[in-house]
């Protein structure tokens, strides 16, 4: 899979960067994300395979979408028999997040980026359209902090994980009305907090990496962004867990269905019928591959945003595999018209 896709699904994941990049600053957040769907498809359906989206944007922004259940690829044209060999054909599965943080983008903010996670049939969780109570951490914590503990147990075990005292620690939480007691709890522990307007993936990723000096991510956030982002971990051995939050109280918005039992319902007809299932990164992408893939549309700490030159532009992805145990960065040139020159640097 990695050898076949692997180049493709760095440039769907450009392409749509570089589409949404070009409405950056003009505060227009659906249409930032309307391009990047656009780009991220077309660019999709020139690749020779047969693909189904099971994360797609979802009902919650309004959005346009990459829709769940959408095929995509050469391989589901009409007239793919002509030049696809069944036999030889492997079915993916794909969660797509063509502007993860659209707000970011719209107001030229930091850590905006055009993200997917692919697998063979069935290796991906295919999470409802609901939140989901997160914690990633890195490397050396996998399996040692977990999600049932309280913030506080937690960046004691992580301290010691880490070979740092609590006061080095830093946790990144989405700013949000619901997470007041647990940023209160977080800094009255000693460690340090880092809120984020939007873009969770980023934050949960740069945990496996020693330098971004963020060192957990804790909080709730979007359920489909949680199996993305437990993709990557999965591929960098990082920790990561999921728990679907299916009461509206707990958010504190209208946005997940208006009951608990209304949303319970629906958990269940989709066969989840433990809702309270604590989730591991190898539960919510567990296929035999995993593939990641990320293009920074606005600067952020792993990667650089787009940066357009007359005649072309510059992008920085990321590109994560499981199959070759390997985390990419890909520096681009694109080249549109004839350039006057190209910038190195």
């Amino acid at each position: 899979m990695e050898s076949t896709l692997g180049l493709e699904i760095i440039e769907v994941v450009e392409q749509a960067a570089i589409a949404s990049s070009k409405w950056m600053g003009k505060g227009e957040k659906n249409t930032a994300d309307q391009v990047a769907v656009e780009a991220m498809r077309e660019r999709m359906n020139k690749i020779h395979m047969r693909g189904k989206i099971v994360i797609g944007e979802g009902e919650r922004d309004e959005a346009p979408m990459l829709y769940i259940g959408e095929e995509v690829g050469i391989c589901t044209r009409e007239d793919a028999k002509a030049f696809c060999n069944p036999e030889e054909l492997v079915e993916i599965d794909i969660a797509v997040d063509p502007c993860e943080g659209t707000n970011l983008v719209a107001y030229g903010q930091n850590g905006s980026m055009a993200v997917l996670a692919i697998s063979e049939k069935g290796g991906l969780f295919a999470a409802p359209d609901f939140y989901m109570k997160k914690l990633a951490a890195p490397p050396a914590a996998k399996g040692h902090v977990d999600l049932s503990k309280s913030a506080t147990d937690n960046l004691n075990i992580l301290s010691e994980c880490l070979e740092r005292t609590v006061e080095e620690l830093v946790v990144v939480v989405m700013d949000r009305p619901r997470h007041k007691e647990l940023i209160q709890e977080i800094r009255q522990s000693g460690a340090r907090v880092r809120l984020i307007s939007d873009g969770d993936v980023s934050a949960a990723i740069s945990c496996a990496f020693e330098g971004t000096n963020i060192h957990a991510l804790m909080g709730i956030g979007a359920a489909p962004e949680g199996v993305i982002s437990a993709a990557a971990m999965r591929c960098l051995d990082g920790h990561f867990q999921g728990q679907l939050i299916y009461d509206p109280e707990v958010v504190k918005t209208g946005l997940i269905g208006e009951s608990k039992e209304g949303n319970l319902a629906r958990l269940k007809e989709m066969g989840i019928n433990d809702p309270d299932r604590i989730y591991n990164a190898n539960e919510l992408a567990c296929g035999e591959t995993v593939l990641f893939a990320a293009c920074g549309i606005t600067p952020g700490t792993l990667m650089e945003g787009v940066r357009f030159f007359h005649g072309g532009a510059r992008t920085q992805s990321l590109v994560i595999s499981s199959q070759s145990k390997t985390a990419r960065f890909v520096d681009t040139v694109h080249l549109f018209d004839k350039p006057k020159s190209i910038h190195l640097h």
